[in-house]
């Protein structure tokens, strides 16, 4: 649970909590190191479960350590970003000229640029 009993914590917040460890850890970590990078108070099994989770996900790599499994990210937050915005496209409802379309009218000028630029380089 949360500090007020009962409060369910935001989708995805736990999860986020376990790749911010792996990624500010920098090597592969078994769950019980993970679970004491984290600041929530959770039991190691739980943490060995979000862990496979993030497995089955593709998100999290594992590899056989001393005493079980370590993980590792596989990508890293930019990497992240970049998966869930191709996701998103995915389920755009079938439309993607109109998903992209809307994306890009919420760009701010600089964004803009920057999409314009990282386009035309990837064309050269």
């Amino acid at each position: 649970m949360t500090d007020t009993e009962g409060e369910r914590r935001p989708a995805g917040e736990l999860e986020a909590s376990v790749l911010a460890a792996l990624w500010a850890a920098g090597a592969p970590q078994s769950a019980a190191q993970v679970r004491a990078a984290i600041s929530q108070d959770l039991a190691r099994t739980t943490v060995a479960t979000l862990l496979g989770r993030l497995c089955e996900k593709g998100l999290v790599g594992r590899q056989p350590g001393r005493r079980g499994f370590v993980y590792f990210a596989v990508q890293d937050s930019h990497g992240l970003t970049a998966r869930r915005m191709h996701r998103e496209l995915e389920q755009g409802g079938g439309d993607r000229s109109l998903v992209l379309a809307r994306f890009v009218e919420g760009l701010n000028p600089n964004d803009e640029a920057e999409l314009r630029r990282l386009l035309e380089e990837g064309r050269s």
